[in-house]
């Protein structure tokens, strides 16, 4: 014979309630020593029947399993409280920034002289005394800029000329190396310019030669 489906609600039948009741307490005591058993588990179980008798099991001790559970029920209750106030003060902390940055866009277009139209004669001239305050800073920062610039400039011109005057140091010695070197092969030539004298050599009697000197004066 096929059971039926048993329906999910209160048996009326006081007779058939407490049978069924019975059957389904035993098999859940049955399951939960089995799941201790089986899984190596802390398992305690209370039931409490329609009339008000108990009916308990646990793998191990009762009160230290209830103790656990309360222990442990506390500490979440804790970090869930922890992290709800945590939630609420991130929310307050972003409300707050929020309106923090909605009024510096409101100052910043105020500065570039946008939304200008609802602003008080006081709002103006606070604005115009900071902008000036800006202008003069900026200023200052260009000519400091300006100073360190021509600081650098000048130092690199004081190395330019530094090398420059090296370079041309380097060039001179040069130039006096080979101008020494130059003076032996100048006095050889010298030597050989002197040598090219024109010389006259008389074969003969002196009297010829006085007498050929004579006519040649």
């Amino acid at each position: 014979m096929v059971r039926g489906k048993t329906q999910m609600r209160r048996i009326e039948n006081a007779t058939s309630r407490q049978v069924t009741f019975s059957k389904r307490r035993n098999g859940l005591l049955k399951k939960a020593f089995e799941l201790s058993v089986l899984c190596d588990a802390e398992v305690a179980l209370i039931i409490f029947s329609p009339r008000g008798k108990l009916y308990e099991f646990a793998s191990s001790s009762m009160q230290e399993t209830i103790e656990r559970y309360r222990s442990h029920v506390k500490n979440v209750q804790t970090e869930n409280s922890s992290s709800i106030e945590d939630v609420q003060h991130l929310k307050h902390e972003t409300a707050t920034m929020a309106k923090k940055v909605e009024l510096l866009e409101v100052a910043k277009r105020k500065l570039l002289g946008e939304g200008l139209g609802s602003s008080t004669i006081e709002e103006i001239v606070q604005i115009e005394q900071q902008l000036e305050r800006s202008v003069r800073i900026v200023r200052a920062r260009k000519m400091q800029v300006y100073n360190e610039q021509i600081e650098q400039l000048q130092a690199k011109e004081k190395l330019l000329a530094a090398e420059n005057a090296s370079l041309t140091e380097k060039c001179l010695i040069q130039t006096d190396q080979g101008t020494e070197e130059m003076r032996p092969d100048l006095r050889v030539v010298d030597n050989e310019e002197n040598s090219d004298v024109e010389t006259e050599l008389f074969i003969g009697p002196p009297e010829v030669r006085r007498t050929k000197q004579r006519w040649s004066k």
